[in-house]
């Protein structure tokens, strides 16, 4: 995994995290939703590099 791509991943992952924990708090539940939704596309881009990596070996 390229180390960009895997800084990218995890910046969107806490990123979507303390995102969708302050809608939860605030009791936004869109921004909640909004943050799960970053946390997964985080997890998303954190795969496809796995993914990469394990067809270039």
């Amino acid at each position: 995994m390229s180390a960009v791509e895997k800084a990218k991943a995890k910046v969107e992952q806490l990123a979507g995290t303390v995102k969708k924990e302050t809608g939860r708090a605030t009791g936004n539940d869109q921004t909640a939703a909004e943050g799960a939704g970053d946390k997964i596309m985080g997890n998303l881009r954190e795969a496809k590099e796995k993914a990469k990596d394990a067809f270039r070996d």
